[in-house]
């Protein structure tokens, strides 16, 4: 399967991409052969050292710049034939897509931000000449959590990079990128896929029924990971019908009080999970790694408290973000919500995205008016801003069902 089929809905980035790793692959054997010094060397090249990819989340983004280092890495001998590069099945592709490959480093932090200390290691990286002989390449999957001096980091390694080596950052838009990062870059922009093509691609590539791919696509708006895991997951599906019901719980200030409380709860409750998941695991593979005797309870050698206190401190921020990311997931829904209560209000022949919920959409629709449904899709977004500024999240949460309860 070539690399590009994951691409759900972007023929114009595919093509692009295409171009890019055709003139990519001219290069590399022009430099074999002794003919070419740099990927500059032809004025009318489609490749470059730098690349932005953005979109709106569920866009993929990510999928697309792992698609395209593999594509930069394929050895397929079909290339000599006029092959597109990004077959799928030589070792250059199945080595980037399974995260393996030598010269391909993917950086996704599971933390808040990206600090000065982990960028300066990627920039030490990108200095070094590829084991392969092709590229090496940085993925940056989470450009957008770069702290203003990681990014001032990375400003001179993405002006001035090594002949062989290609950044691919990804970030939502251009405006999460330091002005004089992106204007080094060649942008990319995704777009949404299609309802019906994600709902193809989880039938086809993951199995799922028909009926409830269609229903999952519909309801995430084309998010092709969201849908993924609502396909997959009966919790995930149980935590967006319980968000899903909040509207109809904020008759009274009690109400409203309690819809955030329980909705903050599940956020906690769902970093806690993959805390369980996955903390106890990497602790133990610390111990180990240390020299700890075997057993949760085996003494820990001396000097190693340093190094058990900063995998706990990360641990704790990655609980944090969790929190936030599912909150934000929570608060994605509810929006989805009242754009469809929005859409029945407007009488659009449009189909609603929550229509296991048809009643309560209905019920909604018509207690109100459409610019009081404006006002509470903006009291969402405000709540979504105020947790990216760092507010107590219950307080954020009761603001926002305070205003939707006010309308």
């Amino acid at each position: 399967m070539p690399v590009w089929d994951d691409l759900v809905g972007q023929a114009p980035v595919v093509e692009s991409l295409t171009a890019a790793a055709r003139d990519a692959d001219a290069f590399v054997t022009a430099v074999a052969s002794g003919q070419a010094a740099s990927p500059a060397a032809s004025a009318a090249s489609k490749m470059t050292h730098a690349w932005l990819f953005t979109g709106p989340p569920g866009s993929g983004r990510a999928t697309a710049a792992r698609a395209f280092a593999a594509a930069l890495q394929c050895v397929s001998p079909d290339r000599a034939l006029g092959g597109v590069p990004g077959c799928g099945f030589c070792d250059g592709c199945h080595t980037t897509l399974v995260g393996t490959h030598a010269d391909v480093e993917v950086v996704a932090t599971d933390q808040l931000s990206i600090g000065v200390k982990d960028t300066r290691d990627l920039v030490r990286r990108s200095s070094l000449s590829p084991a392969g002989g092709r590229w090496q390449v940085i993925v940056l999957q989470d450009a957008d959590r770069l702290t203003e001096g990681a990014g001032n980091v990375l400003l001179k390694a993405v002006e001035e990079p090594a002949p062989r080596t290609v950044w691919l950052l990804c970030a939502p838009s251009v405006e999460d990128v330091l002005p004089t990062i992106r204007s080094r870059c060649r942008l990319l922009t995704l777009r949404t896929p299609p309802v019906d093509a994600v709902a193809d691609v989880l039938v086809r590539r993951d199995g799922i029924e028909p009926e409830l791919a269609a229903v999952v696509a519909r309801a995430t708006q084309g998010h092709i990971d969201r849908a993924r895991r609502l396909a997959t997951d009966e919790r995930a599906r149980a935590r967006r019908a319980a968000v899903l019901r909040l509207p109809l719980q904020l008759g009274d200030i009690g109400g409203c009080l309690k819809a955030a409380q329980t909705l903050v709860d599940s956020a906690t409750e769902d970093a806690k999970q993959v805390a369980e998941e996955v903390d106890a695991k990497e602790t133990e593979e610390l111990r180990a790694a240390l020299g700890a005797a075997s057993g949760s309870g085996g003494r820990m050698p001396r000097g190693t408290a340093g190094v058990m206190k900063d995998l706990a401190d990360r641990q704790k921020r990655r609980s944090t973000r969790t929190q936030r990311d599912t909150l934000d997931l929570a608060l994605t829904d509810l929006a989805g919500f009242y754009r469809d209560v929005l859409a029945v209000q407007l009488g659009t022949s449009a189909p609603v995205a929550n229509a296991e919920v048809r009643d309560a959409i209905d019920r909604i629709a018509a207690s109100g008016r459409p610019e009081q449904t404006l006002r509470r899709i903006e009291a969402i977004l405000a709540c979504r801003e105020a947790l990216d500024g760092n507010v107590a999240p219950l307080l954020a949460v009761e603001a926002m069902t305070m205003a939707l309860r006010a309308g």
